[in-house]
């Protein structure tokens, strides 16, 4: 199949218009919208449901090829189960420019934090329709701060406990200390049932540049974690080819 058409009929939940893409300010209130809705009925009880979130500088079109990447390389993998993607304004104005890549990348993360909320609210619906469903998340770059403010949203409520089963970052661009007990490592252990890791490249140039500029500090996915987090934390050195998703998902050898 085309991956054009495989693009289109995609199952993906999506915030896409949202968000103001110049300042990140909320447009739409409601929490998501999902394509196609049908799809998502039949996901109802099934054993597992892997959602992969993307990361900056990513429009529409070039969301649905991440998640189209992240199928086929968990397909490799021997991985059986529903693999949907999460859309969200991330393709934020003057992204590609170097004169306004500070301010872009800012919004970037207002907008990917706002996410938290609407990841979190799709997860806890589906839970409820869904109980004995696994949910994983993979997040690449911005990506980890959309799945970092999730936990930090369903943590407030005490029944999502142990909600989502798994989580992997790819290139993740949240702080190395955000894991940390003294910042959100009590959240991640709260609502993380069985494992994070974390795979992370010195050599990424994309975090090498914004570590020495200080764009982001130290960012999880270029040297690690430093310090104690919880025994559900691993980190996997590896080595991708550049920052692009596509690079990073080849270095996985075996998932869940």
């Amino acid at each position: 199949m085309a991956v054009s058409k495989l693009q289109n009929i995609f199952p993906r939940i999506t915030t896409r218009g949202f968000y103001d893409l110049k300042t990140g300010k909320t447009l739409v209130k409601i929490p998501y919208r999902l394509y196609p809705k049908k799809k998502f009925d039949e996901f109802t009880n099934s054993k597992e449901l892997t959602i992969m979130i993307h990361g900056l500088r990513n429009n529409n079109s070039g969301a649905l090829s991440k998640f189209v990447i992240a199928q086929k390389r968990l397909k490799q993998l021997k991985y059986n189960h529903h693999v949907v993607g999460f859309s969200y304004d991330s393709n934020t104005v003057g992204v590609q420019y170097n004169s306004h890549a500070i301010h872009a990348l800012n919004v970037g993360i207002i907008i990917a934090k706002k996410n938290g909320k609407n990841l979190a609210k799709f997860i806890s619906d589906f839970r409820n329709k869904s109980p004995i469903t696994k949910i994983r998340l993979i997040g690449h770059s911005l990506g980890t701060h959309v799945i970092l403010n999730t936990i930090i949203e369903l943590s407030k409520k005490s029944k999502n406990k142990g909600i989502i089963e798994s989580v992997y970052f790819f290139g993740g661009s949240i702080s190395n200390d955000s894991l940390q007990p003294k910042n959100f490592g009590k959240n991640v252990e709260n609502i993380v049932k069985s494992k994070i890791k974390n795979y992370y490249s010195p050599s990424d140039e994309v975090l090498r540049t914004a570590d020495d500029e200080n764009w982001v500090l130290t960012p999880i996915g270029y040297k690690g974690v430093v310090g104690k987090v919880s025994s559900k934390y691993s980190q996997i050195l590896v080595k991708p080819k550049n920052h692009r998703f596509a690079s990073y998902a080849s270095t996985l050898k075996s998932f869940p």
